[in-house]
This record gives C-alpha cells, sequence and structure tokens, in this order.
C-alpha cells in the first residue's frame, strides 16, 4: 500500500501513529501565571540533546479559552518553565484522566488524584512519586505548518529519579515499566531490555 497523506488513507483509522511507536509519553506539569497546576501527556516527546541534556515535546491542538494552544504551551509561554513526568505502568489511568479537556482553571494534579510536589529549580509542580522528573527551563517555541502544531524546547536543569529505580548504578526501567503510546488508543509498556553493543564502542 502507498499513499500520499494529501489524499487520504482510504483505511478505517489514520495509520500515522501506529507507524512511529512505541513512543515515550512526556507527562508534562505547568503551572499557569496566577498559580494553577495544570498535567497533561504528550507522546511526540523525546530527549534531543546530552549537553546540555535538552527535550521537546509537540503539542498538537488548541483550546478556544487559551488562544488557540493547550493550556500546557500557554503556562509555558507565560513562566518559562516546565516539568517532564516519567509515566509508570502503575500511574496508567491517572495518566489518561489527566487528558481530559478542562476548563484553564482546572487542576489536573487534583482532578487525576496525582499528589504534587515542588519542583527544586523551578517554580512548578511535579508528580509526587515518579520514576523521574526532568526540571526544564524554555530554550524555544517553534510553530509548525498546520492549524494548531507547536514544538516547545527546554533545558533540562534538574533531574529526580526515585531511588528504588537505580539498580547497580543504573537507572532501571524494568523496576517501574514506563508507558508507551502506541497507534490508535493503544499502549505499551517496558517490560524487558536486552544489551547490544555499538561497532565503536
Amino acid at each position: 500500500m502507498f499513499y500520499r497523506p494529501e489524499d487520504g488513507h482510504g483505511l478505517p483509522h489514520n495509520p500515522f501513529n501506529a507507524i512511529i511507536t512505541p513512543r515515550p509519553i512526556g507527562w508534562i506539569s505547568t503551572r499557569s501565571g496566577d498559580g494553577v497546576n495544570n498535567l497533561a501527556p504528550y507522546s511526540f516527546f523525546n530527549g534531543v540533546a546530552y549537553v546540555p541534556p535538552q527535550v521537546m515535546f509537540a503539542c498538537t491542538g488548541g483550546k478556544p479559552d487559551q488562544d488557540g494552544v493547550k493550556d500546557s504551551v500557554a503556562n509555558i509561554r507565560e513562566t518559562g518553565v516546565f516539568c517532564v513526568n516519567v509515566v509508570e505502568y502503575a500511574m496508567r489511568e491517572a495518566m489518561n484522566t489527566s487528558s481530559a479537556t478542562l476548563p484553564r482553571e482546572a487542576d489536573e494534579f487534583a482532578h487525576a488524584g496525582v499528589q504534587a510536589a515542588e519542583c527544586e529549580t523551578i517554580p512548578c509542580a511535579r508528580v509526587d512519586g515518579a520514576p523521574a522528573a526532568l526540571e526544564c527551563r524554555l530554550t524555544r517555541i517553534v510553530t509548525l505548518p498546520g492549524e494548531a502544531n507547536t514544538v516547545v524546547f527546554g533545558e533540562v536543569t534538574g533531574i529526580h529519579l526515585r531511588d528504588d529505580c537505580i539498580r547497580d548504578g543504573r537507572f532501571d526501567v524494568t523496576m517501574f515499566q514506563p508507558l508507551g503510546r502506541m497507534g490508535y488508543r493503544d499502549y505499551v509498556r517496558v517490560t524487558d531490555v536486552f544489551e547490544m553493543i555499538r561497532p565503536d564502542d
């Protein structure tokens, strides 16, 4: 099968997201200038550089009460900071609950029953008890072609690692089974890992 996206795929469901899988989920926490905490998952998320450590996430939708962007992007534009929380399998239901479209004055931490903790290097909340959390300062926001496509880049200024996830000097993802996004309504969790040595190592 071959198709041009501009012509449509002819399938019952769009296969694009199912091709680019699994995708890590950035559970992005922000705080508005008015002090309202926000928490939302984004599966267009990844690390983009080691030194200094930098991450990105893409927002592909908007809300009428935030001038065409989602609360996360609006808050980051206002404050210049955000936190990326790693989603473990045990928190899958809370993550899903936090994806609901709520009014800008709503606190998704409270809505999803998630305990908030204060970050160390930025004025923002993080998910208390998450396996890892990356405190970030905004470096740039890029607007992409399309109606509401925005990419947010940030430099990591602080990293929280849950102690029980460190084993033999490594951050061991099998201890918490990170959640990944597949296509459609599907998710995956990491339960097994294997090592490969690169030719130049």
